[in-house]
């Protein structure tokens, strides 16, 4: 089976409706990725296989819990989960960012060849931006630790919004620690369903809400 059809394949397998036309622009992604790898390696998978399951269809599993109008997708590398995203939601505005200028250059190629308008790129550290309008959703797949991601990005998320952590296993340490550093609990934490993935993957959803109340 070749990647294109472990892709679409995958896309069944998770129940997602996406038309063929943005499901070929995802393909046309991953092979700009792969292109990219040769020379900058931009990621650490090089198989495209392996590059459809752990890049992907692992940004897509979050795609059916996105109900915003912002998103900040922080330490976004090659620009996952935050491009795949904004492929498939064109309403919604997605910013990326990452500390490198080789990735970011690298998203900003994606967003011009594959005519991503509702894309934004920034080249920097997160806790260094500043803007008036905040985002409904805060994500991130790059985070080992829930405290930092909160605190570097706490001025860049709404009084509505919400932070969604991509997680492996579930993060009961980091949980506690932020429960306990913080004073932030999370509404909830989904598992991804991720095909062909035989691994654990969670969302975890921190509304800003419950950081707000807690923290008065």
């Amino acid at each position: 089976m070749s990647y294109e059809d472990k892709f679409k394949a995958g896309v069944l397998a998770a129940g997602l409706n996406l038309s063929d036309a943005v499901q070929q622009k995802l393909l046309d992604y991953l092979a700009l990725i792969q292109k990219w790898n040769k020379v900058h390696n931009l990621t650490a998978v090089r198989d495209p296989d392996e590059m459809v399951t752990l890049h992907l269809l692992d940004s897509l599993a979050v795609l059916p819990f996105i109900q915003a109008k912002t998103l900040l997708d922080v330490g976004s590398g090659a620009g996952l989960p935050g491009i795949p995203l904004a492929i498939c939601l064109p309403e919604l505005k997605v910013t990326v960012i990452d500390s490198s200028q080789k990735k970011a250059s690298f998203m900003r190629q994606a967003k011009a060849e594959l005519g991503i308008d509702n894309l934004e790129v920034l080249c920097g550290r997160v806790e260094e931006v500043r803007r008036d309008e905040k985002f409904d959703v805060v994500i991130s797949r790059a985070f080992s630790d829930l405290c930092l991601f909160v605190n570097l990005t706490k001025h860049l998320c709404k009084a509505t919004g919400a932070w969604l952590a991509m997680k492996g296993v579930f993060p009961e340490a980091e949980l506690n620690e932020l429960a306990e550093n913080l004073h932030l609990t999370p509404s909830k934490t989904e598992v991804l369903r991720v095909p062909g993935l035989d691994a654990q993957r969670h969302l975890v959803f921190l509304p800003y809400e419950n950081f707000k109340i807690k923290s008065d």
